[in-house]
């Protein structure tokens, strides 16, 4: 076997490890915000002060959110919001943002810039779970593209050089 087949397979092995990995990571965190029984309103809460650090600072945060594939099974992918606004009108809450995206199944890792960003609007939402007792949990879904939802942005997970990529 060529060392350019076997790294290229060994890259290809990476890729689906790293999937994997954000699978596992995503599937985590939604039960841990069931568990917790997170609102809507904390939510909400949550990405005002995403936006006033990103108005401020420059905060990026890290996100993972599924994307349904035309097969109609959802992977999860990974990348980093920039909060631009928080629109509440009545029961609606909208979030404005821009999405670098950072790893894709199709396109594996890649760096800030590699992709042109896109400028998206969430919505925050309360979903009644069925199947689960009556129970709420909170969602964010894209309103741009219904392929992708269910963003998990995470907190702790923030960065302040990416603002030359989100242009």
């Amino acid at each position: 076997m060529a060392s350019s087949q076997l790294i290229a397979q060994y890259r290809q092995w990476q890729t689906f490890q790293r999937q994997e990995q954000l699978s596992r990571e995503h599937l985590g965190v939604v039960q841990r915000l069931e568990e917790a029984r997170a609102s809507s309103t904390q939510v909400v809460q949550a990405y005002r002060s995403m936006a006033e650090k990103a108005s401020t600072e420059g905060a990026c945060y890290r996100t993972l959110f599924l994307r349904k594939r035309d097969d109609q099974n959802a992977l999860p992918c990974e990348g980093w919001l920039f909060v631009r606004r928080v629109l509440s009108e009545g029961n609606s809450t909208r979030v404005r943002v821009t999405l670098l995206e950072t790893f894709t199944l199709e396109n594996g890792a890649m760096e800030p810039g590699d992709k042109t960003a896109r400028k998206l609007t969430l919505e925050i939402f309360d979903q009644v779970q069925m199947d689960k007792g009556m129970r709420t949990s909170v969602r964010v879904d894209c309103l741009d593209t219904p392929e992708d939802y269910h963003f998990i942005t995470l907190l702790d997970a923030v960065r302040g050089d990416l603002r030359p990529y989100l242009k």
